[in-house]
């Protein structure tokens, strides 16, 4: 792929928070003395994400703000600032959409809101809101246990949506388009996400992790899906090991099967314990999309996309 396209600047400069800020990693000839405005956001676009999600985190349980209008205002504020960022330092500028693109992912996502607002109601009706108001444990060590278990059971279920048939004919929805964006994370069969969410929120409300811990971790679970979706050239380094990334999440999407594992989009803890972790430094997909993009409808057909699950398989040749 031409080089242009990848950089806002017209170069690939290596961000490596693991061993320190490599710039001009191209052969630039890029001084510390001459570091670029690109260079400088790459190196902080991430750190800055996760600097508000502390923010933000730590100011609803002070000040103690309604969940129900601070995920929703941050879910929107993340938005704003990874799509400014996919402008300013895009990893590869033929991925941004066009505008029928716009208007797909635009029906899409409502639906994938749809779908985690009827996620929240079941679990609600099956269990009730059974987490904590106050919390029997400290809340610094109930995050972490919170986004462990929550971790677990999202990478657990995307798995499964890429091993079982049945669960493949809804989670496949999400790997049509052949870009990888911050928009096109919001391209999902509805049902896929009912499931996903449930099961995640039943396990935390099951699990009695406190509703302070609850929406921390939910702040971070928001930032990291769509930062991983983004298309920035951002790199962090040997963090690889501990976060997913962009450059993780690239390779999930892949066409080629054989190098398409991560499935945690928060944490690569699970990736590494079940042996799906395939990231080293400096690896690419050759391109995304589906192996099979005819087994799918296109992204622009949303109601054949919704109604694929239930179409009937053709049958195997002689």
């Amino acid at each position: 792929m031409d080089e242009c396209e990848r950089s806002a600047d017209g170069e690939i400069d290596s961000i490596d928070y693991g061993v320190g800020l490599t710039v001009g990693h191209s052969g630039s000839g890029t001084s510390a003395a001459g570091i670029s405005p690109a260079s400088v956001l790459r190196a902080t676009a991430y750190p800055l994400l996760l600097l508000a999600v502390v923010l933000v985190g730590a100011s609803a349980l002070v000040l103690r703000w309604d969940p129900a209008i601070v995920s929703p205002l941050f879910l929107v504020g993340t938005l704003t600032y990874l799509a400014i960022l996919e402008q300013l330092i895009p990893y590869d500028r033929t991925w941004h959409p066009g505008k029928d693109e716009w208007r797909w992912y635009g029906v899409y996502f409502l639906l994938t809101m749809a779908g985690s607002a009827l996620a929240q109601l079941l679990v609600t009706a099956a269990v009730g809101w059974i987490s904590a108001e106050e919390r029997s444990h400290h809340l610094w060590a109930e995050i972490p246990g919170a986004l462990l278990a929550g971790s677990l059971v999202s990478y657990l279920v995307h798995r499964l949506g890429h091993t079982s048939a049945i669960l493949w004919r809804l989670h496949g929805v999400h790997h049509v388009p052949q870009k990888v964006n911050v928009a096109s994370n919001g391209v999902n069969h509805v049902l896929d996400i009912v499931l996903a969410q449930s099961l995640v929120q039943l396990t935390l409300a099951l699990a009695g992790f406190s509703r302070s811990a609850v929406l921390v971790t939910g702040l971070f679970v928001v930032a990291q899906g769509y930062f991983v979706h983004a298309n920035i050239d951002v790199r962090i380094g040997r963090f690889n090991h501990l976060l997913a990334s962009p450059e993780q999440h690239r390779l999930h999407h892949s066409t080629d099967l054989s190098e398409a594992g991560h499935y945690g989009s928060d944490l690569s803890c699970w990736d590494h314990l079940f042996g799906s972790f395939t990231w080293r430094p400096g690896r690419e997909p050759a391109a995304v999309g589906l192996h099979d993009p005819a087994s799918f409808p296109a992204t622009g057909e949303i109601l054949a996309g919704l109604l694929h699950p239930w179409r009937r398989r053709p049958k195997p040749g002689p």
